[in-house]
């Protein structure tokens, strides 16, 4: 039986202490963000809910900070790659099998206010063993709960963002990044042969499918819906990038989210 290609999920930035800034930030880019919400693990989120994924701004609140410490050693930026997990006792299972190192299934839950009152949005995850990758984290997530996830109130956004693209992973040493992702992508290791005066990256497509990153050049943050374009000032994306659909007309355009969010520069 062939496996499922793997389809993110969400990608998460993490915003440690700067809830309310990085909420702000997003806003003004044109995401429209839930409101806060809790997790039973001690976290804090809003996130900017797509089609069929989402972007995730996680962080702590005063006081909060002790808990779930392995996530705040990692610098502000993005540092989370998700992808979806339909069965994941089975998959779990499976990734055990092949030799995959994984944590055993982790669930938490996290309130949400709807008009049918307050529920529990519920979650069973599945991570990549955390030496294994660098600067972040990358993990499945089954939702028992999708409908107080992907509600239509909260996929509006005054972008036009409909969902994420791809995710770029750049590494120091890609052939060992290669095998921890091997098992889980379209193409064998080493197919993705674009070289960097660093190294090389890879782009992961939603829907599974690796293909050679964006060149330096093509390296622009596209502010959807307002015509302003951004760049880094002074700072490389050491672990990842994510691209983030949105519509223009009939014409599908993007916007790039990378770390560093506070180094950007208007042109």
């Amino acid at each position: 039986m062939s496996r499922p290609v793997p389809a993110i999920d969400h990608a998460v930035v993490n915003v440690l202490d700067r809830l309310d800034a990085a909420a702000d930030q997003y806003g003004r880019l044109g995401f429209r963000l839930t409101a806060r919400g809790h997790h039973s693990l001690g976290s804090s989120n809003h996130l900017a809910i797509f089609a069929t994924d989402y972007l995730e701004l996680l962080g702590y609140e005063p006081g909060n900070e002790t808990k779930r410490a392995d996530l705040w050693r990692h610098p502000a930026g993005l540092t989370g790659l998700v992808f979806k997990a339909t069965d994941p006792d089975a998959l779990y299972a499976d990734l055990r099998a092949r030799g995959v190192p994984v944590e055993p299934p982790l669930e938490f839950r996290r309130p949400v206010q709807v008009a049918e009152g307050a529920r529990d949005a519920s979650f069973r995850v599945i991570r990549v063993a955390p030496e294994l990758i660098e600067n972040g984290r990358t993990f499945f997530c089954h939702h028992f709960t999708p409908e107080l996830v992907w509600r239509r109130e909260w996929q509006d956004h005054p972008n036009g963002v409909t969902g994420i693209a791809e995710f770029v992973i750049a590494a120091r040493d890609p052939t060992r990044t290669a095998n921890v992702y091997s098992p889980l992508r379209r193409r064998r290791s080493g197919e993705c042969r674009r070289q960097r005066p660093h190294g090389r990256a890879c782009a992961l497509d939603a829907v599974g499918r690796f293909r050679p990153a964006l060149p330096r050049s093509r390296r622009r943050l596209l502010c959807a819906g307002r015509g302003r374009r951004y760049r880094r000032a002074g700072s490389r994306c050491r672990w990842g990038r994510a691209r983030v659909r949105r519509m223009s007309g009939s014409r599908p355009q993007s916007m790039m989210i990378s770390r560093a969010e506070e180094k950007r520069s208007i042109d």
